[in-house]
């Protein structure tokens, strides 16, 4: 039989059980050659574990996984390699300190009897990489690259060791618009030279750019089988969700009582005179390309780095923060755009997680009040909606959803007036980013004010208040709410500086 008669790859009832728990139940699927095929669901479906499980990382508790009609010689992640099944995963597997053609033959280098044939594979390196983006030198630490470089990078060695099936985990969570179109362009171009792409994204405009068909999971079950070409993405957020989910109208609580203010901030080139007004029960949104300095504003803010010049104000006197400590006394909080590096403490319980910066208020005469503080966590959790709501779980093993929440319980145990926001919302599902759209409502609601960075344009608009847009350091533009357009935010964003002086659009 010809091999192009039967799929690409076949996934046939799958089981994958962690003790008593089914994590995957039973599920099939199928993937024709050249197609790009979206696995779809809100966190805890089984999306991931059913990469694990394609590229060998875990074995099935059951079921098959078979490439071209044959099943996966072991289940490893050798075993499928040697079937040509690549991984890119969202956090880049790279040895920073090598140059990008060491990393690419990385495990299997190219030698002359005991000697590294360093040529060869600059030269074959080059040859693959030529096809992707010709313009990457094989020869350069791979740190130095753009993240949309290095993901080049870990196609090209796909293609070097001939995958005939690329899965790609949340690819451009950390690109720029510009790097997200290349990456589609390439997507595009493995497609048509045979090569089949099983991809996860919770951006589902994205997905249905990019993909032909999709397979919905919900809870580890196989829900259904969709074409995205003849789907709107209010049916398929439904078909994910199991419910339909309600229109988010925007409701401003702002205030005139100013909370925080930021006079002329400097930081390197990073952030260049940036003033800013954050009033009590606002939302600011901070819009622009990564790179705009954003991040970096929110260090300044919450005391995590220290400006060159400027002032910050709280309750309008000014302050120093020599760290972060200084800015949590004056009741700000920072929720880090790193959520697994920077937010949370992975071996420890949600409990403890969300505790760490309140013990203080739950300790008299050098005994915690342990009976109390879990009280109101759990009362925290129960209004936030935790899952599961299991205090005592080590975090690591929640959703990032459920690990959002968590970080957000923190700030609101510690009774912070000031949230600062970096991606709330990135490698969400899109359930989990209407409860949080939800919760920074409630919160605006009674006082708080909030700064929220986020590079989802839809995102900004639908949470803000006023919209701060940054470029290359600077306030490029501040607007509005009844200013607010994608088309606007992308200007200001994108266009070439003229001035560093802030405009006020109304």
């Amino acid at each position: 039989m010809d091999g192009y008669s039967l799929p690409r790859l076949a996934l046939e009832n799958l089981v994958k059980c962690y003790g008593e728990t089914r994590v995957i139940d039973n599920v099939s699927l199928t993937i024709e050659p050249g197609t790009a095929h979206a696995l779809l669901g809100e966190n805890g479906a089984g999306k991931s574990t059913l990469l694990k499980m394609l590229s060998g990382v875990v074995r099935p508790t059951s079921g098959v996984v078979r490439v071209d009609g044959t099943e996966l010689p072991s289940y490893t992640m050798a075993g499928a390699r040697m079937a040509g099944v690549a991984m890119i995963h969202q956090e880049l597997q790279q040895v920073p300190e090598l140059t990008v053609a060491q990393n690419m033959f990385l495990g299997r280098a190219l030698r002359y009897g005991p000697v590294l044939a360093r040529t060869k594979m600059e030269i074959r390196a080059q040859e693959v990489l030529s096809r992707l983006d010709p313009s990457i030198d094989v020869r350069a630490p791979i740190h130095t690259l753009r993240v949309a470089s290095r993901q080049l990078v870990e196609i090209a060695r796909a293609l070097l060791f001939e995958a005939k099936i690329i899965a790609m985990d949340e690819p451009t969570s950390s690109l720029m618009p510009t790097e997200v179109a290349k990456l589609e362009q390439v997507i595009a171009d493995l497609c048509r030279q045979g090569v089949s792409v099983v991809y996860v994204s919770h951006k589902l405009d994205e997905v249905m750019r990019i993909c032909h068909r999709g397979t919905v999971l919900r809870d580890g079950r196989h829900i259904s089988e969709v074409n995205l070409r003849d789907m709107s993405e209010r049916e398929l957020v439904s078909m994910m969700v199991g419910r339909e989910l309600s229109a988010f109208a925007h409701v401003s609580f702002r205030t005139e009582e100013v909370v925080l203010t930021a006079r002329d901030l400097c930081w390197g080139n990073k952030v260049r005179h940036v003033s800013l007004d954050l009033h009590k029960g606002e939302v600011l949104g901070i819009a622009g390309l990564v790179g705009a300095g954003r991040t970096e504003l929110l260090q300044l803010l919450a005391g995590a780095e220290k400006p060159d010049s400027g002032e910050i104000k709280v309750g309008g006197v000014a302050r120093q923060f020599r760290t972060t400590r200084d800015a949590i006394a004056l009741g700000i909080g920072l929720v880090p755009e790193e959520r697994k590096r920077d937010g949370i403490i992975p071996l420890r319980s949600a409990l403890s997680n969300t505790a760490i910066t309140s013990l203080g208020r739950f300790t008299r005469l050098g005994h915690i009040k342990a009976k109390q503080m879990r009280a109101r966590i759990n009362s925290l959790y129960s209004d936030l909606q935790l899952r599961p709501m299991d205090p005592d779980k080590p975090i690591r093993l929640f959703s990032g959803g459920n690990q959002q929440k968590a970080i957000l319980a923190r700030w609101m145990l510690a009774e912070t007036e000031i949230l600062l926001l970096d991606e709330p919302t990135r490698g969400i599902d899109v359930g989990a980013k209407q409860e949080i759209y939800r919760l920074i409502r409630m919160l605006a609601a009674e006082g708080k004010a909030i700064i929220v960075v986020s590079s989802e344009l839809l995102e900004i608009m639908t949470v803000s208040d006023r919209v701060l847009v940054m470029r290359t350091g600077h306030v490029a533009a501040t607007l509005e709410r009844d200013a607010l357009s994608e088309e606007t935010i992308a200007h200001y964003a994108a266009e070439t500086l003229q001035t560093a002086q802030t405009e006020l659009v109304s």
